[in-house]
């Protein structure tokens, strides 16, 4: 049995490529040296290899930063999305809203269903993949974000956190409905969904549907407005079943294989 030896990187290119803050190309230029020799590459194409090896590993560099800031759950990733979840919606409007046209056309998504079923997970995932084309995403708790622009009017600065609420590619706003508002939550809730209005998209998960938000504003009027603004460009993905939460406990997978011979159940 033969070993390939990889090629030996000398210390005058390691020394450019510091220069050039290109550091991490050295710890795939061997292979990719090995690649070229064994293909015959040119010597151009393998140059474009390399640099796409670079530019993948700064972009993926970037959408985990961007994500980070947006404050995402960096597991809720839709490719660990689990198919076997006891858990039902629109497959095909999920993969439709997975392609993001719906933030080209600066649409909405209403993520609805009862406790535990995945909501977030799902919001959260759809963020992450406008991380990773370089647009910008925010996702917080309605409760939070509110309380928020309740303390930006004390200090003075509610115009600027609200243009920065506005300014986001992708709004996430989590749990939306849960109780009643107070006439102040009213109008920031109110603010925020007429301010966006086809100036930029927005994800709300709820356990209640858009047609009982309207019982949770303090004032009727302001509500049926922003209401109508928002329902009227979303989509609404509706998910019943099991709580898709219990499938994330410690031990949860390895009972399931233990109880089915290894193979994944709902």
């Amino acid at each position: 049995m033969t070993t390939t030896t990889l090629p030996t990187i000398s210390p005058d290119l390691k020394g450019v490529l510091r220069q050039l803050r290109l550091s991490p190309v050295l710890d795939v230029l061997p292979e990719r040296l090995l690649q070229a020799r064994q293909l015959q590459m040119p010597h151009q194409d393998f140059l474009l290899l390399v640099l796409q090896d670079e530019t993948s590993r700064r972009d993926g560099q970037a959408a985990t930063l961007r994500a980070r800031r947006a404050a995402l759950d960096p597991d809720a990733r839709l490719e660990l999305w689990d198919d076997d979840a006891a858990v039902h919606y629109d497959r095909s409007l999920l993969s439709e809203l997975a392609t993001l046209r719906f933030l080209e056309a600066r649409q909405n998504v209403t993520i609805v269903g009862p406790v535990g079923v995945g909501k977030t997970f799902l919001a959260h995932a759809l963020g992450h993949i406008a991380c990773r084309r370089r647009l910008s995403v925010l996702a917080v708790r309605t409760d939070k974000l509110l309380k928020s622009l309740q303390q930006a009017r004390v200090d003075n600065s509610y115009d600027a956190e609200l243009r920065r609420l506005v300014a986001v590619d992708l709004l996430i706003g989590d749990d939306f409905g849960l109780d009643l508002m107070p006439p102040t939550e009213s109008r920031d809730a109110y603010d925020i969904l007429v301010e966006r209005h086809r100036s930029g998209s927005m994800i709300i998960t709820s356990n209640r549907g858009p047609d009982e938000w309207l019982a949770t504003f303090a004032d009727p009027v302001r509500a049926q407005g922003a209401i109508d603004r928002f329902t009227s460009t979303a989509y609404d993905l509706v998910i019943e079943g099991e709580s898709y939460r219990q499938r994330l406990k410690p031990g949860r997978a390895a009972q399931s294989r233990g109880s089915t011979g290894g193979r994944r159940t709902g």
